[in-house]
């Protein structure tokens, strides 16, 4: 149930967006495939209408809100919630969190999820709320615009269990974009992940030139060795970064040495 008495208003400098529907919360649970067992990172618990819910249903919650103006409006939180007030980019996530579930803010959205994949290894699967083009661009298709460093590396680490897209008036403020919940589980990471976070990063910094030539500005690798590697495992030199699938990444990196 939303909470009623507690009535905050969102700033937009941290991408605030609050859940006002209830009916998208059954969405979420099924989703996110909770269990009584479930330890949930929920980032960004705004009014806690999604932590409520969440808490009703796994053992514990970890929640992390940047904004301490909602401490009025999550006071009385269910005692299996633990609620910290900070910046989930820079604090120590809890490292015994199963499931991510959240309704993230818009503009940490991208860096939290990527930041996640590795960095929280206990974490089997996700279900965001996001905006609906960075909904598509984590499992965009080589060759298209939305692909990109983020496509390739949630790739990599996932893959996608479900998807809905969602309307502008399930939130206060309405935003002025679209949104989607997107549920990925997690599959096994390449053994060098960080190698390969690191190369396909410099190969979508300048996405415009050849594969060869960004790596070649981000220091990475001169042309030549870029090249090599590119010929190694079957792609021209001439070729730019949206045209290799995940694993041609992965691929990539090992080539590199």
């Amino acid at each position: 149930m939303l909470r009623a008495g507690v009535s905050t208003r969102p700033r937009k400098e941290y991408g605030q967006h609050f859940l006002r529907d209830p009916n998208i919360l059954e969405v979420i649970g099924r989703l996110a495939e909770l269990g009584p067992d479930d330890v949930v990172l929920e980032i960004g618990p705004g009014e806690g209408v999604l932590t409520r819910y969440l808490a009703e249903r796994v053992r514990r919650v970890h929640a992390i809100e940047i904004d301490r103006a909602l401490q009025p409006a999550l006071s009385g939180l269910a005692d299996n919630v633990d609620l910290v007030f900070g910046d989930a980019l820079r604090i120590e996530l809890p490292p015994d969190a199963t499931k991510l579930v959240a309704n993230l803010p818009y503009n940490v959205a991208t860096p939290l999820v990527v930041e996640s994949l590795d960095g929280l290894p206990n974490v089997r699967l996700w279900c965001v709320m996001v905006q609906r083009e960075v909904a598509d661009r984590f499992f965009a298709e080589p060759g298209t615009k939305a692909y990109g460093a983020v496509s390739v590396l949630v790739q990599l680490a996932a893959e996608r269990t479900g998807f809905h897209a969602v309307s502008r008036s399930v939130f206060r403020p309405q935003p002025n974009v679209d949104s989607a919940l997107v549920a990925f589980r997690r599959t096994e990471l390449p053994a060098d992940y960080g190698g390969v976070k690191e190369v396909v990063t410099a190969a979508f910094a300048h996405r415009r030139k050849t594969l060869p030539n960004s790596l070649a500005l981000v220091g990475l690798a001169s042309r030549e060795q870029a090249a090599n590697a590119l010929a190694a495992i079957g792609y021209a030199g001439e070729t730019r970064a949206e045209a290799l699938t995940p694993e041609a990444f992965s691929a990539l990196t090992e080539a590199l040495g």
